[in-house]
């Protein structure tokens, strides 16, 4: 039996098994099915290796009589063939006023649990895919909207691409921000979120990651000042320059194969949709292709790969991207 993740609320079922590659809306989900309920029933949470405690909680009587039981076993995806076995068995005994969530986030699809779990039909399914950027965004302006915070246009998409299916962080974040604004009602600029997200000063990285996409000469000097007047770390540099890179080269595959909308297509969401056309032009698809090797290789470098000092490999890279020639096709 499919379940829709959006419709498992109000509980109607004793057993549901939760899995995919969605963690934190497998967990959230799974959480909100543990609280719903009698609100005096036993709640636990388990691990796999320990199916044994919801069997004593569920067989309790207790001085006044038997007690519900709640139970979310969090790790199924991790069960030897013993433990699988077990919980099969568990399955078809749980009695109508207990309820069984079996959590299994990122199980193989070739795991034998798995299968097995799958060709119960009595049992309630729910898989938990990741989500794409706009359905995430959407959610996260809602969870926003609810929090009574007000963000800058562009800082909404930017924070989608960022966050994107880490719902406990994005949760934090508007944490912090309602701290932050308390209750004035201010305008929340991108870069006051960057800030507080601890990506520092994300207009200007924006602005340079054109200028390197564009093949600018000013991208050089650009490059300096966010090292040394903003203090930008160069991993982070190196995140916005490869993401960049990448969403140029999966636009120039889409707009070759004439898709209808290669900016959707390729998942170019913020700022740079108004932006990525244009760069475009000023590459061939064998240059960006040499151009990402060029930065995983300083990806490497900045990690720890060579003593050579963080600004000097990040400026070398931004000039073999920008000047003519440089890049080994």
């Amino acid at each position: 039996m499919r379940l829709n993740p959006q419709r498992l609320l109000p509980p109607e079922h004793r057993c549901y098994y939760l899995y995919g590659e969605d963690q934190d809306a497998l967990f959230e989900a799974g959480e909100q099915l543990l609280a719903a309920g009698d609100s005096a029933a036993v709640r636990l949470r388990v691990d796999i290796s320990e199916l044994a405690r919801i069997e004593e909680a569920s067989r309790n009587r207790g001085l006044f009589g038997p007690s519900i039981c709640y139970a979310m076993v969090r790790n199924a995806q991790s069960a030897n063939p013993k433990q699988s076995d077990h919980l099969i068995r568990m399955i078809g005994s749980v009695a109508a006023e207990n309820r069984l969530i079996i959590c299994a986030p990122g199980i193989e699809w070739r795991k034998a649990l798995h299968k097995k779990l799958q060709v119960e039909k009595s049992l309630p399914q729910c898989e938990f895919s990741v989500p794409d950027t706009a359905s995430f965004t959407r959610w996260l302006e809602g969870e926003i909207d609810r929090a009574g915070l007000q963000l800058a246009p562009e800082t909404l998409p930017w924070l989608g691409e960022r966050l994107r299916g880490m719902r406990q962080a994005a949760r934090q974040l508007i944490e912090r921000l309602v701290c932050y604004e308390n209750g004035q009602r201010e305008l929340l600029s991108l870069d006051v979120v960057g800030e507080l997200l601890g990506e520092r000063a994300p207009g200007a990285l924006e602005e340079w990651c054109h200028a390197v996409a564009m093949r600018q000469g000013q991208a050089l000097g650009m490059t300096r000042r966010l090292i040394e007047e903003t203090q930008v770390a160069e991993v982070q540099m190196i995140s916005w320059l490869g993401t960049r890179l990448q969403q140029l080269l999966m636009y120039c595959w889409y707009q070759s194969r004439h898709e209808r909308n290669p900016l959707q297509a390729a998942k170019v969401f913020g700022e740079a949709r108004t932006k990525v056309t244009e760069e475009a032009r000023c590459w061939r698809a064998a240059e960006l292709t040499a151009a990402i090797r060029r930065v995983a290789d300083a990806e490497l470098l900045i990690k720890g790969a060579s003593l050579e000092e963080k600004p000097v490999v990040i400026e070398r890279l931004v000039l073999d991207l920008v000047a003519p020639q440089r890049l080994r096709v």
